[in-house]
């Protein structure tokens, strides 16, 4: 694993703009932009947001949630905010043509003045797939191809590619946005899967660790966990003769802060600013260099409730 820490360590927020069906909420626009905006004037670095059409997450008691469409909520976060990261964590490359898909990217880059991250990945929700009308096999396959448009349209501006399910041909992206290589790439998934990591060696510019438990035989997030979730990154970019250095990782956390509803099977952390502190500066010293922090429900008072802890690791 690399064993150089990140030079800045990263605290951004997930925005989960979805039902709630056990307390039949809702959130509403101006809710979602009022919490966003609190917490960049608190300092949080990145705001990322899923992109679902509706989310049937495997926990036990869930049900089948819908969704505010992923893209329409960057671009309006983007206009609205100045400072923040806006990041997708992350947009399923299937249900969007991957040349229009780059071209979204870049306008939205656009508008953020150069804060977008564009994360990426195959999707994994049957239902939406089944609900929506898009095709659920060879989701790896069609991944792929899709980034074989994606990439070289936002760093070269220019592609031209025919596959089994995309083709883009002679396809420019023209005007381009704040950054002449497009916004940076992150590819989403667990370490399990081992092609799934060779694309991101081969594609990305961040890697990041889903919200869930990839090492059966370790403790879930503990140090071992994580730090062999890195050798099997840094073994991914080793076999195509990638630097390790180069791919900067980054993590998604659950954290569940007092008085909100807890969610004891999910590994979350909790306690004091002191003990959710010093849980997350254990992806610093694993060597992430953002944490993507999961909290219970997207309002002011959240992130409000998290700043204590937020300091702490600024601190630190």
């Amino acid at each position: 694993m690399t064993d150089t820490q990140p030079d800045e360590f990263g605290v951004g927020f997930l925005l989960m703009p979805t039902e709630n069906r056990a307390r039949g909420t809702v959130p509403r626009w101006a809710e979602l932009l009022a919490t966003v905006r609190h917490a960049e004037a608190l300092g949080y670095d990145s705001v990322w947001l899923p992109d679902h059409l509706i989310i049937d997450i495997p926990r036990p008691g869930a049900q089948p949630e819908g969704a505010w469409e992923g893209w329409s909520l960057a671009a309006a976060l983007a206009a609205a905010t100045e400072r923040i990261g806006i990041g997708m964590l992350v947009t399923c490359t299937a249900f969007r043509n991957p040349a229009l898909l780059a071209k979204m990217a870049d306008t939205v880059d656009e508008i953020s003045g150069g804060r977008l991250i564009l994360g990426l990945g195959a999707g994994w929700c049957k239902l939406e797939f089944d609900m929506f009308g898009y095709p659920f096999d060879h989701r790896v396959s069609r991944f792929e191809e899709a980034l074989q448009i994606v990439a070289p349209l936002l760093r070269d501006g220019h592609v031209d590619f025919q596959g089994t399910y995309y083709e883009a041909r002679d396809c420019e992206l023209r005007p381009r946005g704040p950054r002449p290589g497009g916004p940076p790439i992150l590819i989403g998934s667990s370490s399990k899967g081992e092609r799934m990591l060779g694309l991101a060696a081969r594609y990305a510019d961040v890697w990041n660790r889903d919200f869930d438990a990839v090492n059966p035989e370790c403790e879930p997030y503990s140090m071992a966990d994580l730090t062999r979730s890195q050798a099997k990154v840094d073994a991914a970019c080793a076999a195509i003769g990638r630097d390790p250095a180069t791919l900067k990782r980054t993590v998604g956390v659950w954290v569940d802060l007092p008085d909100l509803p807890q969610r004891s099977s999910w590994n979350a952390l909790r306690g004091t600013p002191e003990q959710i502190a010093g849980g997350l500066l254990t992806y610093r010293d694993a060597g992430y260099g953002e944490v993507q922090v999961w909290l219970q429900e997207p309002s002011v008072a959240a992130v409000e409730a998290f700043a204590p802890a937020l300091e702490l690791v600024r601190r630190s």
